[in-house]
């Protein structure tokens, strides 16, 4: 699922058959998992429609990547899936994420979900929302 989730990335501009370290490595995925990092993403039937990659750090979650299946794009699993990684997290003061500069859709959705920008390099933002102004 994470491969269809970047590679549909393409149809908003990003190269094609491109994404984070790992993100089409099922070897990469299951070291994930088995380190508790891996998390998927049921809809309310209970169908796998994303997944995240998280880094709990005591007061301080770290999102490494969010994916949600181009079969359910356009349908809110994103936004639903960000607040659910807050509310999993009650403990966390702030939530550390970064994305491609050129990746349209994911800076908006970080932006509409009140993440602020933190830093930015030639190609990549970095953002973060603190708990205190949830």
């Amino acid at each position: 699922m994470s491969k269809e989730a970047f590679h549909s990335d393409e149809l908003i501009g990003m190269d094609a058959d491109d994404g984070p370290p790992g993100y089409d490595s099922a070897a990469w995925h299951t070291a994930m998992y088995e380190n508790g990092c891996l998390y998927t993403y049921l809809n309310e039937d209970g169908i796998p429609v994303g997944g995240a990659v998280l880094y709990d750090q005591d007061d301080k979650v770290i999102i490494g990547r969010v994916f949600i299946s181009p079969l359910y794009h356009r349908q809110g699993y994103g936004i639903r899936l960000m607040k659910d990684i807050e509310k999993f997290f009650p403990e966390a003061v702030v939530f550390e994420l970064d994305t491609p500069l050129n990746n349209i859709r994911t800076n908006a959705l970080y932006q509409k979900l009140g993440y602020e920008e933190t830093g930015r390099t030639d190609d990549t933002v970095s953002y973060a929302r603190h708990r205190d102004i949830f």
